[in-house]
């Protein structure tokens, strides 16, 4: 990230963080994953707010009216605060999940026994039948939510199953 910092030239810390966002993570990240979802569905989507002359007008302005105390967007969201309700501007960030954990409830449940509890798997002995059972029941009646374990255990076997077998 160092060559997006220098190319920030003395920016303060807001606007060279900014400035390596916008040349990293947005093109090479988020733009490639909204891409992507659209195109799954035939769609055409647009960001407005990527107008370089709005990216330009953006980049101008000082780090004040971007970040201030833990607001960001500060600008946007008093310009906003006219038309939109204030907990939409207030609100914590919603990321875009998978449903995993309702998957394994639901649907996948079957592949994920299947798959996790076959002699295939547990003849590896990386897996306990007892425990990864457990794991899978408590999940399935909502006891605990181990999706991320149940997850990580699924990928592991499935790569096994791809590059090993």
């Amino acid at each position: 990230l160092e060559p997006w910092f220098a190319k920030a030239n003395g920016a303060g810390i807001v606007d060279a963080s900014l400035l390596t966002d916008t040349m990293t993570y947005l093109p090479n990240d988020l733009l490639v994953k909204m891409d992507i979802a659209s195109m799954t569905v035939s769609l055409e989507a647009r960001s407005p707010f990527l107008d370089h002359h709005l990216m330009e007008f953006a980049a101008s302005l000082p780090e004040s009216l971007k970040l201030r105390g833990m607001t960001t967007k500060y600008l946007l969201k008093r310009v906003l605060k006219q038309f939109v309700p204030e907990e939409n501007l207030t609100r914590a960030k919603m990321g875009f999940g998978v449903p995993i954990g309702h998957w394994f409830r639901g649907t996948m449940q079957p592949f994920l026994r299947e798959t996790l509890l076959s002699e295939k798997a547990l003849s590896r002995g990386l897996f306990n039948r007892d425990s990864v059972r457990q794991l899978i029941d408590q999940h399935v009646a909502n006891k605990v939510n181990h999706e991320h374990r149940l997850w990580s255990l699924l990928m592991l076997e499935l790569w096994f199953q791809r590059f090993i077998d």
